[in-house]
């Protein structure tokens, strides 16, 4: 199935695909519930999406035959997605694949028995999801989208890409653990490659904004922004800014690269929903979520926009671009 044949199947903002021909079905149809915290158009969450469905239609089920899959797009608003978390439960659905830690919290407020499949999550122990990564324990399971280590790594790119760097504001969440460790990581590395981190909550545009301004007034500054909704939320403004004012910017993931951003590294997240597809498949055959363990990441790409890097006036090292997985001129 191509991804633009499945995305056609979608129905609106609350995208359910019908059965039909229930006539001739002889196969029991399963349901699988999925909470998405982004709008209907989000060409990232498309894509994730139809990556999902693809694996699925690979592993032998088919919309209208022996499943359904309902899509609740709940926007990023908060209120929004426990409204669709609390509608999908209802639905009776036999697994629900729930996308980071926006959704996963309000999917938990409404159901411990249906089994949820999380493709992307910082830290499922320290937000208390599961009891371990080997044995989640509960209704819960999936993959990680990062290893501590990775903070390390965004380190170290910006200075390959932007040796001048000095100064480092790292933009995260402060409320989510994970990102407030993973902050601890890049800070304990910070004095061996002789830069300055200081950290950058991002709880909204307005904060965004003012701290990323001041931060720049100064020379010889550089950016890293760590994964969360936030930053997706905010993901236009942040590339946005860097650009204004002639900021080198390490980001978690490539859609900031194709949006405009300089340099990114991280989960191959693509690769991450359609392992999803995997678990789910394995839970409507019978496993339990409980048992199968929370796996961490195993493939990771990198992107680079020699356009930005132009316009920052910044020469990009061949080995980089040559170790690179795109590169976009």
């Amino acid at each position: 199935m191509q991804r633009r044949e499945f995305l056609s199947l979608l129905g609106g903002a609350a995208a359910a695909w019908p059965l039909t021909a229930r006539a001739q079905q002889t196969e029991r149809v399963r349901r699988i519930g999925v909470l998405l915290p982004a709008a209907v158009d989000d060409p990232v969450f498309q894509a994730r999406l139809a990556a999902f469905g693809q694996e699925l239609a690979q592993l032998g089920w088919t919309i209208g035959r022996n499943v359904r899959i309902d899509v609740r797009w709940a926007t990023t608003n908060p209120i929004e997605i426990r409204r669709h978390a609390a509608e999908l439960i209802t639905l009776a659905p036999d697994v629900i694949l729930s996308t980071g830690d926006s959704t996963v919290p309000p999917l938990l407020e409404a159901t411990r028995i249906v089994p949820i499949v999380f493709p992307v999550v910082n830290d499922p122990v320290g937000a208390g999801y599961v009891e371990s990564l080997a044995r989640p324990g509960g209704n819960v399971t999936g993959f990680m989208l990062f290893e501590y280590s990775m903070g390390v790594k965004w380190l170290e790119l910006l200075k390959e890409i932007a040796p001048k760097v000095t100064r480092v504001a790292v933009l995260r969440d402060s409320a989510n653990p994970a990102q407030t460790a993973q902050f601890g990581v890049i800070q304990a590395v910070a004095p061996m490659l002789k830069v300055e981190v200081i950290p950058v909550d991002m709880r909204d545009a307005g904060t965004i904004e003012q701290a990323v301004e001041t931060f720049a007034r100064a020379p010889n500054g550089g950016l890293i922004v760590v994964g969360s909704g936030a930053s997706i939320r905010h993901r236009d403004l942040i590339v946005t800014l860097a650009a204004r004012r002639k900021l080198p910017a390490v980001y978690w993931e490539r859609f900031f690269v194709v949006a405009g951003g300089l340099i990114s590294y991280g989960v191959h997240t693509i690769d991450q929903y359609r392992r999803a597809a995997g678990y789910v498949d394995r839970i409507l055959k019978g496993e339990k979520p409980a048992d199968m363990p929370v796996q961490a990441p195993t493939k990771y790409e990198t992107a680079i926009n020699l356009k930005t890097a132009k316009a920052l006036g910044l020469s990009v090292p061949l080995i980089l671009q040559q170790r690179a997985d795109e590169v976009i001129e």
